[in-house]
């Protein structure tokens, strides 16, 4: 049996496996902690070993193929207004556009990461209180950050 004592290991494997359709992933994940206070993760109970709630879904290819249309068509659209004004865009507007797009790049793969590795997501109410999200609504979560993170970080 193989473990780990790093999570950020586990979470990459983890979305890789999910990333390939969810076939790789195993059915049942643990984690416990060692004498020496070292945490890890495994695929078979040991004594004192918590299993995680850990559910992946097939990937919507629905849901790309509509994104990869939009991504299109935003490109041609672009392309269009590029070739309809003659000046376009100054080197200064075109760099502080780069600039924008990766300040949110890197704000969206930081918020991806958190998601990712938090147990459990929640927002605060009106009355400040929190409200913690269910499996689907945290998994809509990490889609939508997902969407951001593809959207400016890969053009």
């Amino acid at each position: 049996m193989r473990t780990t004592a790093h999570p950020e290991r586990l979470a990459i494997v983890l979305s890789l496996a999910l990333a390939a359709g969810g076939s790789a992933v195993a059915s049942e994940i643990y984690k416990w902690t060692d004498a020496d206070g070292n945490v890890h993760y495994g695929d078979r109970p040991v004594e004192g070993a918590e299993r995680l709630a850990i559910t992946s879904r097939p990937t919507n290819p629905e849901r790309i193929s509509a994104q990869m249309q939009a991504r299109t068509e935003s490109r041609a659209l672009a392309d269009e207004e590029a070739a309809g004004d003659p000046d376009g865009p100054t080197e200064e507007e075109l760099r502080a556009e780069a600039r924008e797009r990766a300040e949110k790049c890197d704000m969206y793969k930081a918020r991806l990461t958190k998601f990712v590795q938090s147990r459990r997501l929640y927002h605060e109410d009106e009355n400040g209180e929190r409200v913690y999200l269910d499996e689907e609504e945290t998994q809509d979560a990490r889609e939508r950050v997902q969407d951001r993170v593809e959207e400016y970080c890969n053009s």
